[in-house]
């Protein structure tokens, strides 16, 4: 994994504002801060409507912030680039092309004079990469769900980017095919040392991936809360996280978060907080995973 620079994204004071047909604005969210490093897995959480999607086409180029900026490896971000890639909650392949033909347009956007071979290989060793290894020729019509979201997942791997940003994107997959591709993910992140912003409503779904778990208040006037490093061990393995000694009393914090800390916090921000530098919160007790009471279930945005 390349050295760590905390700066690698610094999102500095950004804010969202979209005019209201009666006249006057509505904030979705104002005066976001938020550093990552390069190589972390970081999941943004919060209710619908707290802006989060718009943090992400923010970070891609597809939107543009009403107010600050955002910088990438010294760049200020001014539009769509190849250094970034999203992969959306539907896979959004170009259902004429195979799955060979998805990944090799792709490679060939990237590298523009690399010829038919060299385009082939590369975009083959991604496919290699994603567990579809023999449906090279296969059209998304052939493919299941969970297959056509590796597809895209090897889109936007082949491009080589500098930052992946994934928008919920095993959200609509049933739950054995979205902990598969979960586990490739993590997988394949771990070996590339790939940065990653990921939006998810799923509380263990980040706790899973995520080396860092941004939360975000209820908009409208969103802001970020606190950002919760992750206290388990890094080769975590999903037959044994729940083991983990840390684990209920990671989980019990972020779904008190949502269900009632994330709707007070604009009216009762603790002592000294700063959006500037939301509080960074360090979870660990230490205590025996069995000794931990377990929350029950929670997807952020459930009544």
């Amino acid at each position: 994994m390349a050295e760590q620079n905390p700066k690698f994204i610094s999102i500095e004071g950004i804010s969202r504002r979209y005019p209201k047909r009666e006249g006057g604005v509505t904030t979705i969210f104002e005066d976001l801060w938020l550093q990552v490093a390069r190589g972390e897995f970081v999941c943004i959480i919060g209710h619908s409507g707290c802006g989060k999607t718009s943090v992400l086409n923010i970070l891609s180029g597809l939107e543009a912030p009403t107010d600050g900026a955002v910088i990438v490896d010294g760049q200020a971000i001014e539009g769509p680039s190849l250094d970034r890639a999203v992969i959306f909650q539907g896979h959004a392949l170009l259902p004429w092309k195979s799955v060979m033909g998805n990944v090799a347009y792709a490679v060939s956007s990237r590298w523009r004079r690399a010829g038919k071979a060299e385009v082939e290989e590369r975009a083959r060793r991604f496919i290699d990469l994603v567990g579809l290894k023999g449906s090279e020729m296969k059209k998304p019509a052939e493919l299941s769900g969970g297959m056509r979201q590796r597809v895209g997942i090897a889109r936007a791997l082949s491009i080589e980017p500098k930052i992946l940003l994934m928008d919920e994107p095993f959200s609509a997959l049933d739950a054995l095919t979205r902990g598969t591709l979960q586990d490739e993910v993590r997988r394949i992140c771990t070996r590339t040392g790939q940065t990653v912003v990921m939006i998810t409503h799923d509380v263990d779904e980040a706790i899973y991936l995520a080396d860092k778990i941004v939360l975000m208040t209820n908009g409208p006037e969103a802001q970020i809360a606190e950002v919760v490093e992750n206290p388990l061990p890094k080769d975590r393995a999903r037959d044994s996280v729940h083991r983990a000694a840390d684990y209920y009393p990671l989980r019990n914090h972020l779904v008190d978060f949502l269900v009632s800390r994330s709707r007070t916090f604009r009216d009762d921000k603790p002592a000294g907080y700063d959006p500037r530098h939301p509080p960074v919160v360090r979870i660990g007790t230490g205590a025996p995973a069995a000794d931990i009471a377990p929350a029950p279930a929670l997807a952020a945005g459930a009544p």
